[in-house]
C-alpha cells in the first residue's frame, strides 16, 4: 500500500526527520490562508498522486507569486496526471501540497528497501539525486551504493560514518545523516514498511539535510498490524477492480488478454497462466481465491473478471485442498445466475469433493464446459475465446 507525499511527511515528522513547512489544500478556497501560513520568498505546488517522476509530468511547479500559485493550482486541482510511472495511466489529483522553497546547495538520493536476496534492509544512496535519478542508475551504476542492515544489530555507527563520506557530507549535515538513518530504520520496523525513499534529499545553505520528497510503501500483507495507516490508503489511486477485490480478500491483478482465470493458489494461477499462453490465448486477469474460497467470493472473483468488457471466456482452475470442490461449484452456479453470464466457461475442478463438484455442475442445467487436466482445460478455454 502506497502513501501520498503529505502522508509520508507526516510520518517523517513524527520521527524527527526534517521536511519542509508545508500544507494541503483540496479546494482552491484554502489556497490562500495557506499561502498566508508559509512564509517563503516562493512557494512549490506539488499534485498528490501515486506516482514518481511528477515534476517531468508537469505535476510539481515552482510560483513566485500568488496569481501564478493560483493559476498552477487550478489547472492541476481536479485534473488527472500521467507520469512515466503509471504507464501511461491517468491517476486524479485530488490534493495539492504547498511548500516552503529552500535555498538548495545540493541533491541527494537515499532510500531503504527489503533486500530479499541477502534478507536484509539495505539503504541505497547516492550523491547524485534529482529528477533524472534513474537515468544516473542505468547510465552510471556506480554512482549508486548499498549498505546491508545485519537484522540482529541495526545500523551500526560505522555504516553512518561510511555513507556519510561517500555522500561527501560534512559539520551538521554529517551528524544529521547518521540520525536520519536511524530514524529511517525505526520507521521502517515500526510501520512495516517495504520501501522509504527520499529523492531529493537536499542539503541546504545552512548545511541540514531536508527531506524534499518523500515515498513511503507499507507491505500490503501486514496492514492488519497497522489500522492507523489503513485509513491513509486513497483508494481512488489504484486500479477500481485490484481494490474492490481486497474488500473480499482477493488477490487480483488486471492484464490485457481476453481470457478470465479464476484459480486457488498463486503458483497454480502462474501456471495457468502459462498455459493459456502456450496455446496462443492471453490472460485478462491474475486471480487468486485462496484457499478458503466460500461460494460468495467466488462469486464476487466472477464479478471483478467481467468487470473487463475484453473477456471472452472464462477458465475455472481449482485444486481442492483446503478448499472444497463443491462449494467451488456452487459458487460457479450463483455467480452465474447473478451476473447472467453469456461467455463460454471452462472448469477444471480436482481434489477435495471433486465428483461431488463435478455432479452439481452437471445437474445445474448451465452451459459450463468441463475439462479433464489442467492442459486440456486451457486448450479448450482459448477455443472457446476464439469462437
Amino acid at each position: 500500500m502506497n502513501l501520498h507525499e503529505y502522508q509520508s511527511k507526516a510520518l517523517f515528522a513524527e520521527y524527527g526527520i526534517g521536511i519542509p513547512k508545508g500544507r494541503l489544500i483540496t479546494e482552491l478556497d484554502q489556497l490562500d490562508d495557506v499561502l498566508d501560513s508559509i512564509d517563503s520568498k516562493g512557494w512549490v505546488v506539488k499534485a498528490q498522486i501515486h506516482a514518481g517522476a511528477r515534476g517531468k509530468a508537469g505535476g510539481v511547479k515552482l510560483v513566485t507569486s500568488r496569481e501564478e500559485a493560483h493559476q498552477v493550482s487550478a489547472k492541476l486541482l481536479g485534473s488527472a496526471l500521467a507520469t512515466m510511472q503509471t504507464a501511461g495511466k491517468e491517476l486524479p489529483i485530488n490534493s495539492l501540497l504547498i511548500e516552503e522553497t529552500l535555498a538548495i546547495e545540493e541533491e541527494l538520493y537515499l532510500s531503504l528497501v527489503v533486500d530479499r536476496v541477502t534478507r536484509t534492509h539495505t539503504f541505497v544512496i547516492s550523491a547524485a539525486g534529482g529528477m533524472d535519478i534513474e537515468a544516473v542508475a542505468e547510465a552510471t551504476p556506480e554512482k549508486i551504493l548499498s549498505v546491508h542492515i545485519d537484522p540482529t544489530v541495526g545500523v551500526m555507527p560505522y555504516q553512518c560514518r561510511e555513507i556519510g563520506f561517500a555522500l561527501g557530507l560534512t559539520g551538521t549535515a554529517f551528524k544529521q545523516l547518521g540520525q536520519l538513518m536511524k530514524q529511517f530504520y525505526q520507521l521502517t520496523l515500526d510501520k512495516d514498511v517495504s520501501q522509504l525513499e527520499i529523492n531529493p534529499l537536499v542539503r541546504t545553505a545552512d548545511n541540514e539535510l531536508i527531506a524534499l520528497d518523500a515515498k513511503v510503501s507499507i507491505d500490503s500483507s501486514a496492514l492488519y498490524r497497522q489500522p492507523g495507516l489503513v485509513e491513509l490508503r486513497d483508494f481512488t489511486q489504484e486500479d477500481e477492480r485490484e481494490a474492490k477485490a481486497s474488500e473480499h480478500e482477493l488477490n487480483y491483478i488486471a492484464l490485457d488478454g481476453d481470457i478470465g482465470c479464476m484459480v486457488n493458489g498463486a503458483g497454480l494461477a502462474m501456471a495457468t497462466m502459462d498455459l493459456i499462453k502456450l496455446n496462443g490465448g492471453e490472460p485478462a486477469n491474475f486471480l487468486d481465491v485462496g484457499g478458503g474460497a466460500t461460494p460468495e467470493r467466488v462469486s464476487e472473483a466472477f464479478k471483478l473478471i467481467l468487470s473487463s468488457s475484453e473477456v471472452k471466456s472464462i477458465l475455472v482452475n481449482i485444486f481442492g485442498g483446503i478448499v472444497r470442490c463443491d462449494l467451488i461449484a456452487e459458487g460457479i452456479i450463483q455467480a452465474v445466475q447473478e451476473v447472467g453470464l453469456t461467455i463460454p466457461v471452462v472448469v477444471r475442478l480436482e481434489g477435495t469433493n471433486v465428483e461431488l463438484g463435478r455432479e452439481i455442475l452437471a445437474k445445474s442445467g448451465l452451459s459450463i464446459i468441463t475439462a479433464d487436466g489442467l492442459a486440456d482445460a486451457a486448450i479448450k478455454v482459448v477455443e472457446a475465446a476464439r469462437k
